[in-house]
This record gives C-alpha cells, structure tokens and sequence, in this order.
C-alpha cells in the first residue's frame, strides 16, 4: 500500500514541476517585456545621441578666442490631459512615456538648460484652478530636474488659450508657474521668449503689453550691437553682443508644410493644406515685427506637432519642433543644441517609436528567453529611426563663417527649406 502511494507521488511531481518551471518562464518572460518596454528602450534610444560638434573659436580682428559652449535642449507640446479629455489608461501610457524620455535625457545627455516651446498642458484655456494646480504637480513631478540645469517654458494656446479666449488671469496664471521672463541670456547667448499668443495685432491689453516687452527686449538687443557707452542705451548692464535665438510657440508665417520634408514631417496628405494666419502660425505682420525688431539668427517653434525646416528672407532658418509625446505622433523627438555667443549646431535625437513597443509587447508571447526576446527588439528597431539625426545650421550672423549658408531646395515669398543631412 506505501509503495502504491509512493509511485502515484512520484507520477504527480514531473507534471508539477513542469507546470511551476513555465510558470517562472512565463513571469520571467512578462518582467523581461516590461523592463525593456518601459524603461530599457528609452536608454537604448538615447544612449544613441550625442551633442554636435559646433566650432568655438572666435576671431576678434587677427586674435582667436575660444568661445563656451552651451548645452540646450528643445522640445514641445508635451500636452499633459486635464480633467475632461482623454481616457485615464491614455493619460497614464502617456505621461509615463515622456517621464522616461525625459529623466532618461537628462541623465544620459547632461544639458544645461531645456525649452518647452509651448502647450505644456492640454487643458490650460479652460480648467478650473483645482484641475490647474494638479496639472502643475504632475508636470513638476514628471519633469522634475536638478538644480543646475535650467527649465524655460514659453506660452502655448493650449496653456492659456487662444487670442479670443486668452485673458488676463490666465495669463498671470502661467506665469506664476513658469516665469514671465522674455529675455535669458547665459554663457553670452541670447535668447528671447515670446508669448506668441498675444501678437494678434488687434491692440488688445496683453496684445500691446507684449509689444512693448518686445520692443524693449530689441532696444536692449541693439544697444549691445552698438558701441560701448552710448548714449542712447543709458548706464544700465548691457547685453552680450550675439544676435539672439527666437523660441516662441507659433511658427513664424508660412503658406502650409508644402515644403516640409522627412520621416517625422506632416502627412503627405495634410502638407499642401493652407495655414491659417494666428491660428496655425503667425500673421505676416507679426512675423516681420519679429525678424524687424529681434534680427535672430535662429528660430525654433512647435505648436504643429511636426518637424519643419525653412529659411525666411532667405537667411533666418526656422526649425519646427516635433511634439514629444506618442498621443501627437508615433515617432516624438526632441532637439540637442550646441550653442555659442556666434555659432551653433543642432541635432535631433528621436524617442521609441510607440508601434514598435506595441508590437514587442505583441510578440513577447511566442519567444522562449529573454536572448530571443532582445533580438525581436532590435529587429524591430531599426537604426534609423533611433538616436542623432544632424540637422544642417546656418549661422547667418556668425563672424567666423560669413560664407556658410544651408542648401534651399526651393522658395516660397523667401522661404526656402534646409535640407536634411
């Protein structure tokens, strides 16, 4: 009798031993997904990015001069959900996402300083100041950052609205959070932020306030060009004499994104679609007010969730910043800015793209070991839609290079487009 026991024991064991050991697999082979899903595949991503390589030495008369480089990221319209729009699960697969992307920057890439080009959050025209403050917390939290690199954020029409829905308490609302700063300078570079919003036109209060920061923003830039002590710029601090860079939520007035091109430009279908002045981008007029006033050497937008590269008069580029989040584009990027007081180079360094996650996590069912599961993943990420794309510069007002210029590919009314390398 014991020993009948003892054969139906040991017939019993191998079925669940087997059953435990596929069990462990399958728990070995869901963990393995998502560390690689949820945080490896960001490092993998970036870790393929590298600064550009600008030229720092400067010539003042016959004597060279090494000038500082500044580390600058950009990136735009981050659109975090409020309280009305989007599914709880969208909110949270997306918020996680660009937490990831971003602490994953910050760690491998070390900037100085990042830019938000606008539409930080999705709701901001209409919520409640409940659903704004929580909207705050979980952007602070989400892009959270050390003490030594600097966070600048222009205004976009999703954080206070657009012209006709703009008002005074939403804009004081924004800037308690993020500054009404409009001019940065650091390490000799200028950069000026505009609330593109508000440059209607139409003699509206923040409309004419806005001007008249604007135009003491390019007093102030003119009297740096001049000689020292003039007396028309007054005993005050003078600026750093560098043309500066123009960072603003709108794009700067073209036609459409007909002459846009690349992996993460606009659809096909949706390039040759007309643009609407100070809805899509800004009037003629503003736009001239701008490159009139502020003379940049460079500008970088977002507001259009795709990438964009023109020239305007034929000399000023433009680069139209992607959105950073997988809820406006399947391939979200952001871009790496090598600067100095008289030259620059960019980069665009490209995030997962989210069908490729999606079809890992697909697939991870039929692969038996985590060496097959990280094969199906860089199967699946191909090269060139990952890391450092270089993107061509065009210093303009740069004094060592009086002769550089990008390629244009073709004109529109002066507007040409840079092409990619």
């Amino acid at each position: 009798m014991a020993m009948i026991e003892l054969g139906f024991g040991r017939q019993s064991f191998h079925p669940l031993k087997r059953k435990s050991l596929l069990l462990l697999k399958l728990i070995a082979v869901v963990f393995a997904v998502l560390l690689f899903c949820e945080f490896l595949i960001y490092y993998l991503a970036i870790f393929q990015c590298n600064w550009p390589e600008v030229n720092t030495t400067a010539y003042d008369g016959e004597q060279a001069t090494r000038e500082p480089v500044l580390r600058a990221m950009f990136l735009a319209d981050t659109h975090l959900l409020g309280e009305f729009l989007g599914h709880w699960l969208d909110k949270l697969r997306r918020e996680w996402q660009m937490e990831r992307a971003f602490q994953t920057a910050l760690w491998l890439l070390q900037p100085e300083v990042v830019f938000i080009l606008g539409d930080v959050f999705d709701e901001g025209k209409w919520s409640t100041p409940e659903a704004w403050a929580d909207d705050v917390q979980r952007f602070q939290k989400m892009f959270r950052h050390p003490s030594h690199v600097q966070l600048k954020v222009v205004a976009g029409n999703h954080d206070i609205g657009f012209h006709y829905e703009m008002n005074t308490y939403k804009v004081e609302r924004f800037e308690k959070v993020f500054s009404s700063e409009r001019l940065f300078s650091w390490k000799g570079i200028n950069f000026v932020m505009v609330n593109s919003v508000a440059l209607n036109g139409d003699g509206c209060g923040i409309c004419s306030e806005a001007e008249a920061e604007l135009i003491e923003v390019s007093h102030r830039l003119n009297c740096s060009r001049e000689a020292r002590g003039s007396r028309r710029c007054g005993p005050g601090p003078l600026l750093p004499m560098s043309a500066p860079v123009l960072l603003q939520h709108y794009p700067l007035y073209r036609r459409s994104d007909a002459n846009c091109s690349g992996e993460d430009a606009a659809p096909p279908e949706e390039r040759d679609i007309p643009f609407k002045e100070n809805y899509d981008v800004l009037s003629r007029e503003a736009s001239q007010k701008l490159l009139w006033w502020l003379q940049p050497r460079l500008v970088l937008s977002g507001h259009t969730h795709s990438a964009c590269e023109v020239h305007h008069g034929g000399r000023v580029p433009e680069l139209s910043v992607p959105s950073f989040s997988w809820r406006n584009r399947n391939n979200p990027s952001f871009i790496m800015g090598s600067i100095t007081p008289t030259d620059y180079a960019l980069a665009k360094c490209y995030l997962p793209r989210e069908d490729v996650v999606l079809v890992i996590y697909c697939g991870a069912p039929r692969q038996t070991s985590a060496e097959a599961l990280w094969k199906l993943a860089f199967s699946l990420v191909p090269r060139e839609s990952l890391g450092r794309h270089l993107i061509p510069s065009t210093p303009s007002f740069s004094t060592r290079h009086p002769g550089k210029q990008a390629s244009e590919s073709c004109s529109d009314h002066g507007k040409g487009v840079l092409k990619m390398s």
